[in-house]
């Protein structure tokens, strides 16, 4: 699986703060900045010329299937690489995919779909200061920011009709 990091080292600071919070951790800051920034974020991925919205949305659709303590456990894997055939599937996507794909998890999450952040969670205090971190940077640096923390999920496709 390869994918191209940024140069950038103030993205790149902010990638690896992000990925040193436990796993939870992650995805509920995640779902924050969707909720706080998604509307001018997520329109972004949808619109990318490298986009496969189908592959996303069937990706999507496989886990909107699951219960909702399996959606979650899904995406615990992808961000600790865990070796699963969704996961596979996730790490064979293209940058710009992944993030639509995550775009569809946070447009399930909010109309119930996939399972929700618990509505009384609050992001400890390093999350809370990445998050304003990132409400700082511009739209560009933004997208950059996510394509680079979402691109090394998942595991390693495999060769051949393996997945």
């Amino acid at each position: 699986m390869t994918y191209t990091q940024t140069n950038d080292p103030t993205i790149r600071e902010h990638v690896q703060a992000w990925q040193q919070l436990n796993v939870d951790q992650q995805l509920a800051l995640f779902w924050f900045i969707y909720k706080e920034m998604g509307g001018s974020i997520t329109p972004a991925a949808p619109g990318a010329s490298t986009v496969s919205p189908e592959i996303a949305e069937g990706l999507f659709n496989q886990v909107k299937e699951l219960s909702h303590e399996q959606q979650l456990q899904v995406q615990r894997d992808l961000i600790n690489k865990v070796d699963t055939q969704i996961s596979r599937e996730y790490g064979s996507l293209g940058d710009t995919t992944k993030l639509l794909f995550w775009y569809r998890l946070s447009q399930g999450m909010e109309n119930g779909t996939i399972i929700p952040v618990p509505g009384d969670y609050q992001l400890p205090s390093e999350a809370k200061a990445l998050f304003g971190k990132i409400q700082g940077l511009d739209f560009e640096q933004q997208i950059t920011l996510f394509r680079d923390y979402v691109s090394p999920m998942g595991a390693e496709a495999k060769s051949g009709a393996g997945i």
